[in-house]
């Protein structure tokens, strides 16, 4: 992105969200840096020419997790030392370019905020590709015992905590070049939520489970072979380690900080966020029930 595309819609602004991030369902390593990267760094650049004061970043919750266990996660929990992809790669560097922008010295305030598994209406990802898998077939098998806990995030109280962390830097400099992080604050079983939507869309839930291990490690093997068959035949697996882990260990986080901070309790529940959800999504409803 030229740096002058900014300019026209920054120059009349006081605060700014930078939401903008390619979808974590990419592989593109190069469009991942462009974006999170050298793009964050002229939305950085361009803010400070312009006179905007504040800054909110759309981090990720990821930039925590590794593809083990992360049970009630701070904002104090260090990076993931081994970050599973390039989405999370880049949105590390992303947020640590942002966060270290904050220059309250001189009227810069930055914030971060981390929003973890987002669902709603008008999503173009998620909830359609749960459905997508549900009508192949392939939804009939749940990863491990099925009770890993993981947060999920309704949009609406995604969005009521970027509002919560502008007004906040307005008032209060010592939020500036903190991050924070913003779910539904209920975590819920994996695939209890995944057996939600399908149900609430007359598709059948999984029925049975297969062991976590097993899993991961066959994955791990298909990553293998398609690497060593890369010279020949270039094969990208939908079926990766990344995916298994993402769907069979616990990944949630705490909230207390925005709650202390920001002031921040969840609009929506989990429960009501799932039934406006479902009732969006009517039109993938399974006819053939």
């Amino acid at each position: 992105m030229a740096q002058l595309d900014l300019l026209p819609a920054l120059e009349s602004a006081d605060v700014v969200f930078h939401c903008a991030s390619p979808s974590s369902a990419c592989i593109n390593k190069d469009l991942f840096y462009r974006v999170n990267v050298e793009g964050t760094k002229n939305v950085v650049e361009m803010c400070k020419k312009v006179g905007v004061k504040r800054l909110v970043l759309t981090s990720s919750a990821s930039v925590l997790f590794e593809g083990i266990d992360l049970e009630g996660a701070t904002e104090d929990t260090p990076y993931a030392s081994k970050p599973i992809d390039y989405y999370t790669e880049t949105k590390i560097l992303q947020e640590r370019i942002v966060l270290e922008a904050s220059d309250p010295a001189n009227g810069f305030l930055t914030v971060a905020i981390r929003p973890h598994s987002l669902f709603g209406p008008r999503d173009p990802l998620f909830i359609p590709t749960i459905i997508k898998t549900a009508k192949e077939g392939k939804l009939k098998f749940a990863i491990g015992n099925g009770k890993n806990l993981v947060d999920f995030t309704y949009i609406e109280n995604a969005v009521y905590g970027h509002i919560l962390a502008a007004k906040a830097l307005d008032n209060n400099a010592k939020v500036s070049g903190k991050v924070y992080h913003i779910t539904n604050d209920e975590p819920v079983g994996f695939w209890d939520f995944i057996s939600q939507i399908l149900r609430g869309l007359d598709y059948k839930p999984p029925q049975y489970h297969i062991p976590y291990l097993f899993l991961y490690y066959l994955a791990m093997l298909v990553q293998l072979i398609c690497f060593l068959l890369k010279p020949a035949v270039d094969i990208k697996p939908t079926f990766t380690p990344i995916r298994i882990a993402y769907a069979g260990t616990h990944h949630y986080y705490s909230c207390e900080r925005a709650k202390r901070d920001l002031g921040y309790a969840p609009l929506v529940s989990m429960e009501e966020g799932i039934k406006i959800t479902v009732a969006y999504y009517e039109h993938l409803r399974n006819k053939k029930r």
